[in-house]
Parts: C-alpha cells; structure tokens; sequence
C-alpha cells in the first residue's frame, strides 16, 4: 500500500496543481495547473519525481500533513518556515517526514503560494488527464479542508539527487512584457500609452482566475459591446472600471471586455508570487 497524508490544518487555500488540462479550452475547459510551474518542477526535481507529478500548492498561510508512512517531501516556492514536529526542517530542499509526524508549512515571509512536492507524486484521481483542482468550473479535487487524505504515488527508485537548488526569490517588482491584444484597437492612443508607462499595484482581491491591478484607467475609445469571445492565459482583459486584469491559471475560456494585451506565459509565474501591493509594469516585448 502506498501513503498518504492527512491535512491537520488546510490553511487559506490548498489546492492539488499539476501541469493543467491542456487542450480543451474548445470546450469551456481552462487550463489550470501550477501558478508557479517552474517551481512545481524544481520540487519535483529534487525529489526524482516527473517534474509534472501532482503537488500541493499553498496560499499565503501554508498547510500541515500528517503522513502515515515515512515520506520525503520538498517545499518550495514562497519561501516559509518548516517544521517537522516542531523541530525545524530544510526550506527548498528534501526533508524526510516519520511515519506518524506533521510536516508543518508555515507562513510565507515573501511571495505568495508554496509548493509541497512528496516522494511519488499526488495520486488523487485525474480528471480529463489532469489532478489539478480548478477553482473556477470545479473540476478535480476540492480545495483541501481539514482531516482531508490525500494519497500518495509510489516513489521513484533510489537516484543520486541534488541536495538543494538555486530558487528564484519572489518580485519586489512585477515586469510582464507585453504584445497588442486582439481588441487593442478599442482604446485610446492616451491608454496604450499609460499601459506601458504607468506603474499599476497588484491588487489585494487576486486569485487563481487572474491578477486585478490598482492604478489608472484606460480610456476606451469604442464604447459599444463586445461579444463574448475567447480567452487565453495571459490575456489582460480590461473591465469597465478601467484597471487591467491579467488572466492566470483558473481563468474563464470566454470573456465579453476587451483584450489590451497579452502577456507572455513565462512571465507569469512571478505574477504567482507577487504579493498585494507589488508594484507592477508592462513593458511592449
């Protein structure tokens, strides 16, 4: 039998993230998966998993497991204290979790969202080939809540593995480099202008579906409505109140206001990290 852990204590948002639901968009599916693909990976990496095997991803606050088997775990991410029965463990590295203790993620003194990657992968069952939870069509999993279990796979067989890696620290600053959306042609020369010149904040009512900013209006210059049309990951989609929204993981496959933008997917796994307030700017690239 495989193991599997129990969470003691949820935190304000768990999730079970993988690489996503590829591929069905045409359906209304959106993608999901790991805001912060890269370090999903890495944690994966050190632990000789697929490096798109299921993990954990926290909000802010962290979570606690229990594991009824002795298990090898990595946290990654936003970096946080962590704790094996109180007594303090390896941040980024692998730590090796007793049958019957707590592996306790605390929470993130930077950043937003850490990674609990264990030896074997997340097994909970895939849905349209994906475990990841979607926040927004409900599909996958349910966020954790206390005394949830979660199921463990069968770890890789024993490999020379790197003790820790180099982590990409969470922005003080937010660069998302830029190109023309399909309805760039919908505002004002003025707002094209302030969207790459102005600096915006992250504001504090993000979430998986997308990153809201604070800071200037863009001015439309059309004024009728728009169809709903597709949507893709990076879209930063302007709402009547003027501040762009850019599209993350658990976006809707449709929207009806206009697209200024689009940012490019690499760029959005610091955009998983920005805490409220980061300062943000798009850059034309």
């Amino acid at each position: 039998m495989t193991a599997k852990l129990t969470a003691v204590r949820c935190g304000a948002l768990t999730t079970v993230q993988d690489a996503g639901r590829r591929g069905h968009a045409h359906l209304g599916v959106p993608r999901s998966g790991a805001l912060d693909a890269p370090a999903m990976r890495l944690a994966n990496r050190l632990l000789g998993n697929h490096p798109d095997a299921a993990v954990l991803e926290t909000t802010l606050t962290g979570c606690a497991l229990r594991a009824d088997r002795a298990v090898t775990a990595v946290v990654g991410g936003a970096p946080c204290p962590v704790t094996v029965d109180g007594r303090p463990a390896a941040w980024g590295a692998p730590v090796r979790v007793p049958a019957g203790a707590i592996l306790d993620v605390g929470t993130a003194s930077a950043g937003v969202r850490s990674y609990v990657a264990v030896a074997g992968g997340i097994a909970v069952e895939p849905v349209l080939g994906s475990r990841s939870t979607d926040l927004l069509s409900g599909l996958g999993p349910d966020p954790l809540r206390d005394g949830d279990v979660v199921p463990l796979g069968l770890p890789a067989r024993p490999v020379a593995l790197p003790s820790a890696a180099p982590w990409p620290a969470p922005p003080t600053e937010l660069v998302l480099p830029v190109r023309p959306g399909p309805r760039a042609d919908w505002f004002s020369p003025a707002a094209l202008r302030t969207l790459t010149s102005a600096t915006y904040r992250v504001s504090p009512h993000s979430n998986r579906i997308g990153l809201r900013t604070e800071g200037p209006a863009l001015e439309r210059a059309s004024r009728g409505e728009l169809p709903s049309e597709g949507m893709v990951l990076g879209a930063v989609q302007v709402p009547p109140d003027g501040r762009p929204v850019i599209f993350l993981h658990d976006h809707p496959t449709t929207g009806g206001y206009p697209v200024v933008a689009v940012v490019a997917e690499p760029a959005l796994a610091a955009a998983a990290q920005a805490v409220a307030g980061t300062p943000v700017r798009f850059t034309p690239g």
